[in-house]
């Protein structure tokens, strides 16, 4: 890893840069305008192209179909030149447009439909969860796909753990119960809105086993500190918190933990937003400590609430969040003047307490607009999801703090999501969220 703090410093002047046009530049190289994709997918810089990994509704090797609506990802090794995908699908019970499981569930036998976290009375099962996919980077070929989380809600994104495991996070806040999307009935027999484990290693579906010491709350990523286990979460809200998870045995998140939440030294219930005014101000890092929740699950949807009245501090809706070097870096989507998104960092510098700081905030002329996952990349920029609502394009920022469109997506008006590297740093994967594919891209990354 490069110098990280050098690299978060410099990040900051990237709020006050002009826009650069809409060409692209990998790290060193000069700007060149991306190439129109022939497909009508993606589009690349000229000597970089993409093969579809995973697609909607291809027949996978259990014999279930691909999940739709392909959101947060992780590439694990998988040996030989071979990488495991583990990529979350943000799909509520209701939403069979995106997933056929219900179609083909009673034709499942008893023990795999036991595997589910929520079987929906056996009339609406859960149909989010996680797909793993084991791809051969050498003959860039899928060799193998299937089911590997099942019976879960709006699973957004999470992220990868050191001892080689995905954390899959539900983006939803759910009771048992019949509802209704669009005159689409759901029946739910549990309690939805929490974090699961998703082994890497895993060749089959896995037991879904909520992880309710985690919180319950509109999870949105995961990140987790190599050198204490503690796992720090964001929360897709308008008024969310930023929090964080103490495991009782690090690594062994089942076995209970503590939950606390982010607070601003001297400033209870700091509001980070800066939507009315400067509230908090670029390249200033605030001491600031953690509080405890005392119930991480107080049965109604007022963790939040309870996390406020204590005196956390509310971000403007939590999203991407990675971890490297000696500190976080994370995305408040609707952040800043003109609610097009901020980029803060965390250090932590005790075990109770920190710096939070505020080092990039979108204006109308900026590149990236409305960032969401993000994740670092092999020689240092910190590579960027745009989820603007049209035209998402993959956003990278240099150590200098220019910015650059790596890739564009301008044939739907999908989000991209799940970008992440593969292990050797030769191929990347990047998410076209809707209708729901994976991509892999290849071409002469920077060393």
């Amino acid at each position: 890893m490069i110098n990280r703090r050098r690299f978060l410093q410099s990040v900051a002047a990237s709020a006050t840069l002009p826009a650069m046009s809409a060409g692209c530049a990998v790290a060193g190289a000069s700007v060149a305008e991306l190439r129109p994709d022939p497909r009508r997918l993606f589009d690349l810089p000229l000597d970089y192209e993409y093969r579809v990994v995973s697609r909607v509704g291809t027949e996978m090797s259990d014999g279930l179909t691909v999940p739709g609506m392909h959101d947060g990802m992780a590439a694990f090794d998988g040996g030989n030149g071979r990488v495991r995908l583990v990529c979350n699908h943000e799909i509520r019970p209701e939403w069979t447009y995106a997933n056929d499981l219900r179609a083909r569930w009673k034709n499942l036998p008893e023990d795999t439909r036991a595997l589910f976290y929520d079987r929906g009375e056996d009339i609406t099962p859960g149909l989010g969860g996680t797909t793993t996919t084991i791809y051969n980077t050498v003959t860039r070929e899928t060799e193998r796909q299937f089911l590997s989380l099942g019976g879960t809600d709006t699973n957004c994104a999470g992220g990868p753990t050191p001892w080689g495991s995905w954390l899959s996070c539900e983006e939803c806040f759910e009771w048992p119960g019949r509802v209704a999307f669009l005159d689409t009935p759901a029946h739910r027999e549990k309690n939805h809105g929490y974090v699961f484990e998703v082994p890497s290693a895993a060749d089959e579906l896995t037991p879904a086993q909520a992880i309710k010491a985690m919180g319950r709350f509109v999870h949105e990523a995961c990140a987790v500190d190599p050198a204490t286990g503690i796992v720090y979460m964001t929360e897709d809200q308008h008024q969310s918190l930023f929090y964080r998870f103490v495991p009782k045995v690090p690594g062994q998140l089942l076995a209970g933990g503590e939950l606390q939440v982010l607070a601003i030294d001297g400033r209870p219930m700091a509001a980070t937003h800066n939507w009315a005014y400067p509230e908090i101000r670029l390249n200033r890092p605030l001491p600031v400590h953690w509080l405890v929740l005392d119930d991480a699950d107080p049965g109604d949807d007022v963790l939040r609430e309870n996390g406020v009245a204590i005196g956390a501090a509310t971000f403007a809706r939590g999203e991407g969040l990675t971890f490297a070097g000696d500190r976080l870096a994370f995305t408040c989507t609707i952040g800043g003047p003109a609610r097009l998104g901020q980029v803060f960092t965390y250090l932590p510098i005790t075990a109770e307490t920190g710096q939070l700081e505020l080092i990039a905030e979108a204006a109308n002329d900026s590149v990236l607009k409305n960032a969401d996952n993000l994740t670092m990349a092999p020689w240092g920029d910190l590579i960027v999801c745009e989820d603007t609502g049209g035209n998402c394009a993959l956003v990278g920022i240099r150590q200098d703090g220019s910015q650059y469109v790596l890739a564009n997506n301008p044939y739907s008006d999908s989000e991209l999501a799940g970008v992440c590297f593969s292990p050797d740093g030769k191929t990347l994967f990047v998410n076209i969220q809707y209708p729901g594919m994976t991509l892999a891209i290849t071409g002469p990354w920077p060393n």
